[in-house]
């Protein structure tokens, strides 16, 4: 049996485009190169079909032909607490080197660690793991999601642990006798 998973990173929104960390209470809107590039993903029709519950995500399900997606909260950004609406620039100037080692944690599936006032490596994954077990043995299905949660899921089905996923970015995976191998990674065109 194999599953084929392929995850979706949000089309461009004005905060992608600031470089800035979203805060929790924004949900931000694709911009209109966001409608377009979410309208241009060629995904495969009649997969089973999941989405982030925050507003980019649902809009870019919607614009590639997905506006049934189920929202997982799962499948949700990262919570960045002190970092949330800051560009790395801001950071760096508030905090000095410090921002560094809160994304390295916020990265690390076994770590404590994560930006103050936000989730740490181990939670973050923990719920990326738990959704990935509820998918199904076999067939096709499709997650919009963001960044962090699309890494992620790459760190714990194959191991990949450095990668640039633009917004637009699909991850194809395959999934049979319980081991993940990633087939495809394409970015925005």
């Amino acid at each position: 049996m194999t599953l084929t998973l392929h995850l979706v990173r949000h089309a461009p929104t004005l905060p992608n485009v600031e470089g800035r960390y979203p805060r929790p209470d924004e949900d931000a809107p694709l911009s209109a190169a966001g409608r377009n590039l979410a309208a241009a993903l060629r995904l495969p029709p009649g997969a089973l079909a999941y989405t982030s519950p925050s507003r980019r995500a649902r809009e870019t399900a919607a614009l590639a032909g997905f506006p049934q997606a189920v929202p997982v909260s799962a499948l949700a950004e990262a919570r960045f607490g002190v970092m949330a609406g800051r560009t790395w620039a801001e950071l760096e100037a508030a905090f000095g080197e410090a921002p560094r080692a809160w994304i390295d944690g916020l990265a690390d599936p076994h770590s404590d660690l994560g930006p103050p006032g936000g989730e740490t490596g181990a939670a973050f994954h923990a719920r990326l793991q738990t959704w990935l077990a509820t998918l199904p043995e076999r067939g096709e299905a499709v997650a919009f999601t963001h960044a962090g949660p699309l890494q992620a899921a790459l760190r714990l089905t194959v191991g990949l642990r450095a990668v640039a996923t633009p917004p637009g970015t699909v991850a194809t995976l395959r999934r049979a006798g319980g081991h993940w191998w990633l087939t495809e990674l394409t970015g925005p065109s």
